[in-house]
């Protein structure tokens, strides 16, 4: 498998909506556990396909916490059924902004049908870190970022710094 670029904003393609996958097949199921190469190399929980430019409607997770008990989940075209109205807080952070972190209420549980790696169809009632990772995610396919539920003002520092960390990076 291969670990491959992660996009970090600013980048328009992080503003993209990501297309409906028509069949789970061979290529998805390479580009998943490429996903899953480029997220563990990364430290991350969660990641999805247009963070790595590819515009599909898949998501990869692993929220173990053992590096050697890995518990990867695969979602493709997940659709939220149901959120609960009980919100829960969480620090989030995203690849694609890097080291940036704040806290984002989300809805406390959801129910998410999916379908799996090998194509078939799953419904999943998520909670707590599972549900805001979900979510967090699938903002991912509709083009939004976690940084767009700050208020403005935070916002604009964020993108300031992460335009000032992508120039420098340019001249290196």
């Amino acid at each position: 498998m291969a670990v491959k670029t992660i996009l970090t904003e600013p980048n328009k393609l992080l503003r993209q909506v990501s297309k409906p996958v028509e069949k789970v097949t061979k290529n998805e199921q390479i580009l998943m556990d490429d996903m899953l190469d480029t997220m563990y190399a990364a430290n991350g929980i969660g990641l999805a396909a247009i963070q790595i430019g590819v515009p599909k409607r898949i998501i990869v997770m692993d929220l173990s916490k053992d590096p050697k008990k890995k518990e990867p989940r695969y979602f493709v075209n997940p659709v939220i059924k149901n959120k609960n109205l009980e919100k829960a807080t969480y620090e989030e952070g995203c690849l694609s902004v890097p080291n940036q972190f704040a806290e984002i209420d989300r809805p406390k549980q959801c129910d998410v049908e999916y379908l799996d790696y090998n194509g078939k169809k799953q419904l999943l009632k998520a909670d707590g870190l599972l549900a805001t990772c979900i979510q967090h995610e699938m903002d991912h396919l509709e083009g939004i970022l976690f940084i767009d539920y700050l208020s403005k003002l935070k916002r604009s520092m964020i993108a300031k710094k992460l335009s000032k960390l992508k120039s420098n990076t340019a001249i290196l």
